[in-house]
């Protein structure tokens, strides 16, 4: 099944469903929503994220074999470098190896400062690019420190992360370029909100494959969406999130609406995130849809 995501990222149409454990014990109501809503039939697999924010939520990979033996499609489980050094990171990816977790989204993490743990402390040993490293020597069939294992893992597919924009764009070429160097497979950006926007991401993508031609290195890029249904979410991307761009007509056009009431509010937004999902799969058919565990506003976009 993994080859055929893989396949399907770089020869035909490819979506994939953001999910978020929560703060509970369990996970398999999350699994059951999708299910009663019918996603697993629209999209060709998932992820799951890795107590984003710093904030305590049921553990990524174990995330991810609940939604893989539930569904039978893969599932991008995120690791972060804030909470694990590297021999930490080297045994849950021995561990997830065997239970068939064998795509990994590499991610930095957010800082242990924004964390609802009181004095939490971020490990950080390295950004993402030491797990991509790890995942190459694994796929060497070595570890970090270049000792044979006793048998070797299965085939680990890693995937990155990258801003969607910057004031120089070459800054994100590089960073691209940087993620391709050390394996990535697939990049997926945060969210996109302007379709020339996403062209200029591909663009800088291609750029970045071409510098590691040399390399017989490639990635293929993987557009995020994120709908917006609400102003305030609008403001507090706009003004909070780096890397981010939403162009100010949705503000505007949000902002109005918000006036004339939730229901309107909420119209607009659907509306301005449905078009947004239909263009920029017209133009790169790659696409990574974030909705905060809200699935009816995923199964409404996907249909």
């Amino acid at each position: 099944m993994f080859e055929t995501l893989i396949n399907k990222l770089k020869n035909d149409t490819y979506i994939t469903l953001e999910t978020t454990p929560g703060h509970s014990a369990t996970f398999t109501p999350t699994i059951d929503k999708i299910a009663a809503l019918g996603l697993n039939e629209m999209v060709d697999g998932f992820s799951t994220t890795d107590n984003p924010l710093a904030k305590l939520k049921f553990n990524a990979l174990f995330g991810a074999k609940l939604l893989q033996e539930r569904f039978h499609k893969p599932v991008i489980a995120t690791m972060s470098m804030r909470d694990r050094n590297k021999i930490a990171l080297q045994s849950d990816l021995l561990g997830a190896n065997e239970f068939d977790i064998r795509t990994i989204l590499a991610l930095t993490g957010d800082p242990a400062t924004i964390s609802d743990q009181p004095n939490a402390k971020g490990v950080f040993e390295a950004d993402s690019s030491l797990l991509l490293d790890i995942i190459a020597a694994f796929n060497s069939g070595m570890d970090y420190a270049a000792k044979p294992f006793a048998e070797a893992p299965k085939h680990i597919y890693p995937f990155a992360v990258v801003n969607s924009y910057a004031k120089n764009p070459k800054t994100l070429q590089k960073k691209i370029q940087k993620k391709i160097k050390h394996g990535a497979v697939g990049i997926i950006t945060q969210p996109v909100y302007d379709v020339e926007n996403a062209k200029q991401l591909l663009e800088l993508k291609e750029e970045a494959n071409e510098a590691c031609c040399s390399e017989n290195k490639s990635a293929e890029l993987i557009l995020g969406v994120f709908p917006i249904t609400k102003l305030r979410t609008a403001q507090f991307l706009a003004s909070h999130v780096p890397g981010i761009n939403v162009p100010p007509c949705w503000i505007d056009k949000l902002r109005k609406a918000n006036l004339q009431g939730v229901d309107e509010e909420y119209k607009v937004g659907f509306e301005l995130s449905k078009k947004l999902f239909e263009e920029l799969k017209e133009l790169h058919p790659k696409i990574h849809l974030m909705t905060a565990n809200q699935f009816n506003i995923a199964k409404d976009i996907l249909v």
